[in-house]
């Protein structure tokens, strides 16, 4: 944290309803990493749309979210809201995810929205692509529309990939390339629900691949990405 961000003023504590500190008192725990299979896990897959890519003060506009269960998409678990945002201004970003003045004046009060989310995330690990970005910005907006620390363990699928697929030669790639090198069609793009979909289909395909190489469950998922991101480190020296 640089000077400027220890002098900047703190914004206030949200003020919550009773029925809200109920909902976010009854959050479910977040749990150990599991030595089950990967297909005994469930995973929820996630994308947010924002209002840029300033992770310090652009704000969290849509989440698109789907489940992975029992070794499949499970199209019956699925998440979509659009957060209503009083002060947001049009930004070129607009042109990227189309969510219009308009979109948002229809949106979810953040609260309920974020609260609706982590109700459906439960205990579940996230898989996101790009997951640190994602991780960051839900985490800023839980905190200041719920107070509420975001602990949930996070997998990035654009880690898991090259770390599958070494001889893709596409460490630094974009979902895009990804699902291109698989050959995934994606209906629709920059759309939270839509990348998540495809997100979801992806890590399918790399989780197939990850029992190929003995890797089969979130536990030694985890213990394999940290020490591959060990050897790209020393790699970069």
């Amino acid at each position: 944290m640089n000077l400027f961000e220890w002098l900047r003023p703190r914004p206030p504590k949200p003020t919550l309803e009773h029925r809200d500190k109920q909902r976010l008192a009854n959050l479910a725990p977040v749990a150990a990493l599991s030595e089950d299979s990967l297909r005994k896990q469930r995973w929820v897959v996630f994308d947010l749309e924002t209002s840029g890519l300033n992770m310090n003060r652009d704000q969290v506009l849509s989440i698109g979210a789907v489940v992975i269960e029992d070794g499949a998409i499970d199209l019956s678990q699925q998440f979509e809201r659009t957060l209503l945002r009083v002060d947001h201004k049009l930004s070129p970003a607009v042109l990227i995810h189309g969510l219009g003045p308009s979109a948002i004046a229809a949106g979810s009060e953040p609260v309920q929205a974020l609260l609706d989310f982590m109700e459906f995330v439960g205990n579940s690990p996230l898989l996101a692509f790009h997951a640190p970005f994602d991780q960051h910005m839900l985490g800023r907006a839980l905190k200041e529309s719920l107070d509420y620390r975001l602990e949930q363990r996070f997998f990035d699928v654009a880690e898991i990939a090259p770390m599958l697929f070494p001889q893709a030669n596409l460490r630094q790639a974009g979902l895009d390339d990804w699902t291109a090198f698989f050959g995934l069609q994606a209906e629709e793009r920059h759309n939270a629900s839509a990348d998540a979909l495809v997100t979801a289909e992806l890590a399918m395909i790399l989780f197939s691949h990850a029992r190929r190489q003995q890797i089969d469950s979130p536990a030694q998922l985890e213990q394999c990405l940290s020490q591959w991101r060990r050897r790209q480190r020393s790699h970069s020296f």
